[in-house]
């Protein structure tokens, strides 16, 4: 039972102390990261839509300005 308590003080403290932090990027740095590409992704999907229902002509190129 003690190694269970211990596990879970263990799993705990893992997840209040960071968990996402790298040597190179901070926790809200790394989150932000995953946030952008969300972000991409998200607009475009319209594209990948009309693209499968043959929308418009095929192009490999998104029409989102990606930075």
């Amino acid at each position: 039972m003690r190694i269970f308590v211990l596990l879970g003080l263990l799993a705990g403290s893992a997840l209040v102390s960071g968990g996402c932090e790298t040597l190179a990027y901070t926790g809200k740095e790394h989150r932000a990261q995953i946030a952008r590409a969300w972000s991409i992704d998200a607009h475009q999907i319209p594209d990948d839509i009309d693209s499968l229902l043959l929308l418009r002509p095929p192009s490999r190129m998104t029409i989102w300005h990606v930075r």
